[in-house]
């Protein structure tokens, strides 16, 4: 079974997006700033490479927003970010998963490989459904009351 797989980021592609400062990566970081800008690059690197990381980032934005916007409850808005967050935090572990994965069977197809990918993928959509299952129960109601009081005016 040596069926070729989709490939990541092509390497002049990659370069662009991370950057050779990490030529020592697998020692500790000297400061917590240091800390800090390596998991922004994480987070960066995402982004420029994964559109469902954007498009969750953007509904994560969009619920916060309509969350504030309908007056919700702080415990409420924090609820919604809190499900936010751990949709878009699965999703960094799915993308470091995923590029470990391929590092590892370097382009060729592994029974193995699909599963821990899978798996992972898996992870991300429950955590989206049970994000949009809590969004909908706390920003539905108030919504609906918005509208029929516009309606009614």
């Amino acid at each position: 079974m040596s069926k070729q797989v989709s490939s990541s980021p092509t390497p002049n592609h990659l370069e662009t997006i991370v950057t050779n400062d990490r030529e020592l990566s697998w020692r500790v970081a000297s400061n917590l700033f240091v800390s800090f800008k390596y998991a922004w690059a994480g987070i960066s690197y995402a982004f420029q490479t994964q559109r469902n990381f954007r498009i969750h980032v953007g509904v994560c934005a969009l619920a916060i927003g309509l969350s504030l916007f309908l007056h919700l409850q702080p415990v409420e808005i924090a609820v919604i970010g809190l499900t936010s967050g751990l949709v878009l935090a699965l999703e960094l572990l799915n993308t470091a998963l995923e590029s470990l994965v391929d590092l590892t069977v370097k382009q060729t197809y592994h029974d193995l490989a699909k599963i821990a990918k899978d798996c992972a993928a898996g992870a991300v959509l429950v955590s989206a459904l049970v994000a949009v299952l809590v969004a909908g129960i706390l920003l539905l109601p108030p919504m609906f009351t918005l509208i029929l009081s516009a309606l009614k005016s």
